[in-house]
């Protein structure tokens, strides 16, 4: 397993950015695709946008496509979302998660991160 940790999350009004980053604890960090999800209040968490291993793939919540982009530096044991044109609906705890292969579904997902908080205003 991999250790997660999130950073950039917070308050930001509608159509503004936010940049969050995922930094791993482990040189291989590389063998992982990473994933974004995130878990509004009541909600159950949901799928935001993954990369692959080798960054030559990505895909993202319908929702979110045009808007955010994943991307991952492997030297630096990142991962990033650049959120843009946010929106009310986006606010929720953004969490990053490792994989063995790209998925979509959280319960394959072994290792995550505390979560950081996003919040969008009106």
């Amino acid at each position: 397993q991999v250790q997660l940790r999130e950073s950039g999350g917070g308050l930001v009004q509608a159509g503004g950015s936010l940049r969050l980053s995922c930094a791993a604890s482990r040189r291989t960090f590389s063998n992982y695709a990473i994933a974004w999800f995130r878990q509004a209040p009541g909600k159950e968490r949901e799928f935001v946008a993954s990369i692959s291993w080798s960054a030559g793939n990505t895909f993202y919540l319908n929702s979110v496509k045009g808007r955010f982009t994943i991307s991952r530096d492997n030297g630096k044991s990142t991962v990033d979302l650049q959120m843009n044109s946010l929106k009310p609906e986006d606010t929720a705890v953004y969490y990053c998660a490792a994989s063995d292969y790209m998925t979509t579904k959280s319960t394959d997902f072994t290792s995550w991160g505390q979560g950081t908080q996003v919040t969008v205003s009106s």
